[in-house]
């Protein structure tokens, strides 16, 4: 039995009564708690959000009292295991948020935990300083996980990792002591050394000084250790680096300063396993040069690249990054790194190649040029390389975002091999690195597998993942044996089997034969002197349980065929699903940007994240016992603040489409459940429309009737705030065939898509749209077509949505061309041709369908690609000047881009167009209206949105392409945006 097993659910409820944040001990979050961004699956006891540290401790009494682990944790992005576990996952992302002071003068600063870097750096950045260890994900990577793991990142060549930052904690420690540790001088460090050890903290001082002052220890720690050249050395309890100190190297080698004692330094990557952090204390620095440029010295083999790696170094770089082949590779299947990947030239076979990304930034760019041509000459010289950009500005972001996806990229191979998370983090001498490298694939070659290579080059460190197939037995397997052989590997070299990834219970298994048995007893001896009850994560760095158990997917295990509405390409809906791995990119905050995930950004909640939701789905896909696997509440739950805004889409780099997978779902589930009334009004919403269009004054009396209003949106489960779109006096169709027809004195044609919601609410922007393509010279069109369906898509009718779309295609396939392409003005309409269509229809239809999706496009696509064609000039606009907010549609942001847009506004020479940074507006269709989704809704706009709307002058023009966005800035600002052809028309000479 295990120590958990023997807490009742009424201790858990007493211990919620308790405290002041949340707790939970409901299958859903536990399952949401079990995994992080490893391969490991534990489920926990429960999961709690503490909100003070009276929390913390009341939560460190009940586990010492009950003999149950705690796992503390941030954004769990951990690689290694380490937030997973069958205790109290205790989360501090969410409360543990503040900075609590920034001293520019002494330069430190003292967070909270669940401070994100990225978000730090924003708020040093007006003092001119900077925190510098930078990870791959740093826009949501969090303080306290920084120090657990003592993270790096691609600038440690500078800056070096955490520990190295770390001045001071505080902390609670496992008795529910606070305590803190900090610099101390050799006589303050002596004074600490109790005569009789009472407290913990007293136990501690002596413990450390007992161990460190044993000669026969210091030998063994000297001798066992990775070498100290081995930038990078993470592997245990940073023993090593204490003993370095002055209370025991009081005469360090020649050359070296006096390092004072730092508890600290043992902390840092210690995984919380010694105590519980509650604030910590960093030391910042000047911020980086201003001038940024990115050598990327292209390389035939990744042997070329790492030798090119040690003439690259002379130079003192920032950072000096590695990309290989199958990054690349995977790049090209994901729309926004596809583009981060401009600057690449293939080799003169055709094969990508291996990338050197060498940071040369200094304060000039005269400077940073003159180092990268003597650097490329130094490559020339010695036959190294084939070619070398050098790249400035915005630019050397594209570079950064596609180096740091790459743990999500890899995440894109189809099927169920992956490259796995095992032997990912070793480090050794850079010197070294070549002939490492060499013989680790050599290994890798004898069990016929091969790795994906990428990362911190400069700093003896890649992240090697080998492909595996972690479903079958072979594969479990294959897991072990890797990490057995590598793990040899590494000790020859006198490498870390860790460089700033962890141990947690992947490597723990292994740090006896990294730093000898003698070593590890002494780890051991410290865990039980700072956890005497074994409660704060234990089986992570010591008695950590065999690295092959407690993984995600059970070995051999068969699920069924899912029987699927959408089709998933070179994939099932399950594979979809597992393509997330976990490394949290939907975690990031509206500071960070983008759109991916409005409601994380707004909730902050686990449970709100993309990862989640894909989570969940895996789970109940693989384990649900039901005939219909879909048909469960679980997934019901976690899908409920799905805004199925497409973020996840175009964001994130494992490229799981959670609206898709939601569409799906929620028709699985229809299926068992029946259709609800208000998902049947709103996926009719073209019928019931059209009806209403035939009385418009009747529906527009009560929906701008406020009382009425009020009381219809109560009646249909419509929150009664929310105003509702009103109808046209008549619809676009019927104006349009109306309307005498207009001569244009050209043979340029285009047809219009009247989509549902043009046709009837949004009528005078068709209008406009159709007047502006005539004053252009262009004969519009509108042929016999369909709804888009995207209502019946939102709300997961995709049995309905598929005969619409059928229907379109066979009513448009052999009209729309790419001379003659069909337009449409409303982005969630006409990209259900390019998106949802493809995966929808039947396979008699399917190539018609990729046909067609090649050319719908939105009205500014259109417009744009006529202006790069030179049939369209700025002569037809007026010269006024004018400033535009333009804030974009979602769909629009993640299947094709806003760029056109710009380029089709800036058409009269003097308006500027200036990008709104928010995300998703919070209305995504019916979304908003609905009654316990309103609250969330304005919550997201309130993020970014609405506050720079209300920041505007009278006079700056809002835009919208969305129908949805422009009636969820009028709510909640009061403000009317216009639709971007109505701002063209208006601009018309």
């Amino acid at each position: 039995m295990t120590p958990q097993s023997s807490v009742s659910n009424t201790d858990l409820q007493q211990l919620a009564r308790q405290l002041t944040g949340d707790f939970y001990d409901d299958n859903t979050m536990r399952t949401l708690y079990a995994t992080d961004a490893s391969a490991y699956r534990e489920m926990p006891l429960a999961v709690a959000i503490p909100k003070t540290l009276e929390d913390i401790k009341k939560l460190i009494a009940f586990a010492t009292s009950k003999k149950i682990s705690l796992i503390p944790r941030t954004a769990g992005t951990s690689l290694a295991g380490q937030v997973v576990g069958s205790g109290i996952i205790v989360d501090t992302s969410k409360h543990f948020t503040k900075i609590l002071e920034i001293n520019a003068e002494e330069r430190y600063v003292r967070v909270e935990p669940g401070v994100v870097r990225d978000e730090l750096n924003m708020a040093l950045k007006p003092y001119g300083l900077y925190f510098g260890p930078e990870t791959s994900t740093a826009n949501r990577a969090m303080i306290g996980g920084m120090v657990g793991n003592n993270s790096c990142g691609s600038n440690s060549v500078v800056y070096g990792s955490t520990r190295e930052h770390l001045l001071e904690v505080k902390a609670i420690l496992a008795d529910g002591s606070d305590v803190t540790f900090g610099t101390e001088t050799l006589e303050t460090f002596k004074r600490n050394l109790p005569d009789a050890a009472d407290s913990l903290a007293d136990k501690i001082y002596a413990k450390t000084f007992e161990i460190l002052s044993n000669p026969v220890n210091q030998t063994e720690i000297r001798k066992e250790f990775p070498k100290r050249s081995v930038e990078r050395r993470n592997t245990g309890y940073a023993l090593d680096m204490l003993l370095e100190t002055e209370p025991f190297t009081p005469v360090p080698d020649e050359g070296q300063e006096v390092i004072p004692f730092n508890m600290c330094k043992l902390i840092a990557g210690s995984e919380g396993t010694l105590c519980f952090l509650t604030e910590i204390k960093l030391n910042i620095i000047p911020l980086p040069p201003t001038t940024q440029g990115l050598l990327c010295a292209h390389f035939t083999s990744i042997d070329e690249a790492l030798r090119a790696t040690i003439l690259a170094l002379k130079y003192k770089p920032q950072a000096v990054e590695l990309i290989d082949n199958y990054v690349l590779e995977c790049a090209a299947t994901n729309k926004e790194q596809k583009a981060n990947a401009f600057f690449v030239q293939n080799t003169a076979s055709g094969e990508y190649p291996a990338i050197l990304v060498v940071d040369l930034s200094r304060e000039t760019k005269e400077e940073v040029e003159a180092l990268a041509q003597a650097l490329e000459a130094d490559f020339v010289q010695a036959g190294m390389g084939y070619h070398y950009p050098l790249l400035f500005g915005d630019d050397t972001k594209k570079i950064w975002t596609l180096r740091k996806a790459g743990l999500g990229l890899l995440s894109n191979l189809p099927g169920d091999e992956k490259a796995v998370a095992v032997i990912e983090d070793t480090a050794v001498d850079v010197y070294d690195q070549p002939q490492y490298i060499i013989e680790f694939n050599d290994i890798l070659k004898k069990h016929g597998m091969s790795a994906v290579h990428y990362a911190h080059a400069g700093s003896g460190e890649l992240h090697l993942r080998p492909i595996i197939n972690l479903k079958t037995k072979e594969g479990h397997q294959q897991f072990r044996t890797i990490a057995e052989e590598i793990a040899t590997l590494v000790k020859k070299f006198q490498g870390s089997l860790s460089g700033e990834h962890g141990d947690g219970r992947l490597r723990g298994e292994f740090i006896p034969q990294m730093v000898g048995q003698h070593n590890y007893e002494l780890f051991k001896e410290l865990k039980r002197t700072w956890d005497p009850y074994n409660i704060l994560n234990p089986g992570k760095i010591v008695d950590t349980p065999p690295m092959d158990t407690f993984l995600r997917y059970e070995a051999d295990h068969v699920t069924p065929e899912f029987k699927t509405y959408f089709r998933y390409q070179d994939q099932t809906v399950l594979q979809h699903a597992e393509q997330c791995n976990g490394s949290g990119d939907c975690r990031k905050t509206e500071m960070s940007g983008g759109t991916m995930c409005p409601s994380f950004m707004a909730t902050r909640n686990e449970k709100d994240t993309t990862r989640a939701r894909a989570n969940i789905l895996r789970e109940m896909l693989t384990h649900s016992p039901k005939e219909n696997r879909f048909d469960n509440k679980e997934i019901k739950e976690v899908y409920d603040l799905c805004l199925a805004c497409k973020g996840c889409k175009g964001e994130c780099p494992s490229n799981v489409d959670v609206a898709k997978l939601k569409m799906e779902f929620l028709q699985h589930y229809h299926d068992e459940h029946g259709v609800p009334l208000r998902s049947w009004l709103v996926g009719n919403f073209s019928k019931l429309t059209g009806l209403a269009s035939y009385v418009p004054w009747a529906y527009n009396m009560v929906f701008k009737n406020a009382p009425l209003r009020k009381i219809a949106n109560n009646v249909v489960g419509f929150h009664p705030e929310r105003t509702m779109p009103l109808l046209h006096n008549t619809t676009l169709e019927t104006w349009y065939k109306k309307r005498k027809k207009v001569q244009v004195a050209s043979d340029k044609k285009v047809y219009l898509f009247c989509d549902e919601f043009t046709n009837y609410n949004d009528v005078e922007i068709g209008k406009k749209a159709i007047q502006v393509l005539e004053k252009l010279g262009y004969e519009v069109i509108i042929p016999k077509h369909g709804p888009s369906g995207r209502p019946q898509l939102s709300k997961g009718l995709l049995k309905d949505a598929k005969k619409i779309a059928e229907e379109n295609i066979r009513l448009l396939k052999d009209v729309i061309t790419h001379e003659t392409p069909l337009v449409g003005l409303e982005p969630s309409a006409i990209l259900t041709f390019r998106d949802e269509y493809p995966d929808l229809v039947s396979d008699d239809l399917l190539e018609d369908a990729k046909k067609l999706a090649l050319n719908a496009l939105q009205f500014d696509e259109f417009i744009a690609r006529e202006i790069e064609l030179k049939r369209i000039s700025k002569n037809s606009f007026s010269k006024e000047k004018r400033l535009i907010k333009l804030h974009g549609h979602c769909q629009q942001k993640a299947i094709s881009s806003m760029i056109p847009t710009k380029k089709m506004l800036s058409l009269p020479e003097n308006y500027t167009v200036q990008l709104i940074p928010s995300g998703c507006c919070g209305m995504a269709g019916s979304f908003g209206y609905e009654k316990e989704h309103y609250d969330i809704s304005m919550q997201i706009g309130e993020l970014v949105l609405f506050p720079t709307v209300r920041k505007q002058a009278d006079d700056v023009i809002i835009a919208a392409p969305g129908t949805s966005c422009r009636h969820q800035i009028h709510d909640g600002t009061g403000r009317k945006a216009l639709h971007p052809a109505e701002i063209l028309f208006e601009a018309l000479v």
